[in-house]
């Protein structure tokens, strides 16, 4: 059996054909507009920022030549003995090492408080009052608003130097960071738990214990452990500033050009920031993968 196709008019195909013409090439116009747009506004940013290509391909040399003075001089000969010579300090890099992961466990633990208290407050679908809902929004902005390295500045000034002003700076910011993603999981949730608790005469704490926290336990938990392999990366960098832990160890072999040190502990920073982050995400996974299964 044949079916015959009916052809539209001429005059007909012609205006949609024309139409369509029109349609594609005006977005195909819009998207080359959009496309010039982002490539003006990268220029313009890379201008004002003083990027200058050139100046970089020029002292490229530089930065590869400092690169090969702090590997060490190691030899399938005599690489045991290479490899204690280069990781000499091995004992107290450990140590400081250390410090610096129990400061980022520390600035997790009390900002990750800090931030469950205040994520309720901070929740439309809990809090009604307006006023407590901005006042803790706010503070939430500020305390995330400004970098850990800012924070440490100031308490170096107040505190003096030690591991106690990176734990009070990591603590501050964590407390902005996951106090944020905090309540937006808890507006997410599901009232009728709530509603039902709420029409019992339960208050807001018996609320969050029973209604709320059984539903967010498991995100929260798994944003404190993100937030944490954040944190041990951050400690390093409080070190910078006179916080302790093992950045300080690492600015001083810089300043000093102790090359072979400078690369050991780098490696050695890397190393445990994978392995954190490795095993952090896995504890994530997990996390996320029983609640699905829940």
């Amino acid at each position: 059996m044949t079916v015959q196709i009916d052809r539209l008019p001429p005059e007909r195909e012609t205006t949609l054909l024309a139409t369509y013409s029109g349609a594609v090439a005006s977005t195909r116009l819009r998207t080359l507009a959009v496309f010039v747009a982002v490539g003006a506004l990268y220029l313009l940013a890379g201008w004002m920022a003083e990027v200058r290509p050139l100046t970089f391909l020029d002292n490229i040399q530089n930065f590869t030549a400092y690169i090969t003075q702090i590997l060490p001089p190691l030899t399938w000969a005599n690489l045991p003995a290479d490899l204690a010579a280069w990781y000499w300090g091995l004992p107290k890099w450990l140590a400081l090492l250390a410090e610096t992961i129990l400061m980022a466990y520390l600035g997790t633990l009390f900002g990750g408080l800090a931030a469950f208290v205040l994520c309720f407050l901070a929740s439309a679908n809990l809090v009604r009052s307006a006023t407590l809902r901005f006042c803790a929004r706010r503070f939430l902005e500020v305390c995330r608003t400004v970098p850990e390295v800012v924070f440490a500045l100031i308490f170096v000034i107040a505190f003096g130097l030690g591991p106690m002003v990176g734990v009070l700076a990591l603590a501050i910011h964590t407390t902005g960071a996951l106090g944020k993603l905090f309540s937006e999981v808890v507006e997410n949730i599901d009232m009728k738990p709530v509603e039902g608790l709420t029409g019992t005469g339960a208050g807001l704490i018996e609320t969050v214990r029973f209604a709320v926290v059984p539903q967010v336990l498991s995100n929260f938990a798994s944003y404190a452990l993100l937030r944490f392999e954040i944190n041990v990366r951050g400690a390093g960098v409080m070190g910078f500033v006179g916080a302790g832990g093992i950045g300080q160890e690492f600015l001083v072999a810089i300043r000093n050009f102790y090359y072979a040190d400078v690369s050991a502990i780098l490696l050695l920073i890397i190393l445990t920031v994978v392995t954190i982050d490795l095993a952090t995400e896995r504890l994530r996974h997990h996390l996320l993968g029983r609640e699905a299964h829940a």
